[in-house]
């Protein structure tokens, strides 16, 4: 079971820089857009970015199940931890439209906007490490 944490960690963690990177690149994305007017080496960069992490996310969820099915059970503290995962899951999915609209040069959210939506990931990431660590219930 240690090596199943162990890949469970390491998914998370890159799973969770794509989170924190993606709707930050996707506001030099838009000025560049601006500025060059066509597809440069930040929309690449981006995509690639959230494509990979698309994996660490499958990873990251497997091994979470396997560990809350094998080795946790379905205790208080999971049911938090679980909702604000989903959280973070429709988060992503929301950002891999906003990647999919800005490569068609769509950019429809400010740079406001996406500061605010990159933030409310590293709350729901203190909440979940809150649970995981303290277990409140």
């Amino acid at each position: 079971m240690d090596w199943i944490k162990i890949i469970h960690i390491l998914a998370v963690m890159g799973w969770m820089t794509s989170i924190f990177a993606v709707p930050r690149a996707l506001i030099y994305w838009k000025r560049e857009w601006q500025r060059l007017g066509e597809f440069g080496p930040l929309g690449d960069l981006t995509i690639r970015l959230y494509r990979f992490s698309a994996g660490l996310m499958v990873i990251a969820l497997a091994t979470g199940l396997w560990l809350v099915i094998g080795y946790w059970g379905m205790q208080p503290w999971l049911h938090l931890k679980l909702t604000l995962v989903l959280a973070l899951v429709i988060q992503y999915i929301l950002t891999g439209r906003m990647v999919m609209r800005a490569r068609r040069g769509e950019f429809r959210e400010s740079d406001l906007f996406l500061r605010i939506f990159n933030e409310i990931s590293v709350f729901a990431v203190i909440a979940i490490l809150w649970a995981v660590v303290v277990k409140p219930f």
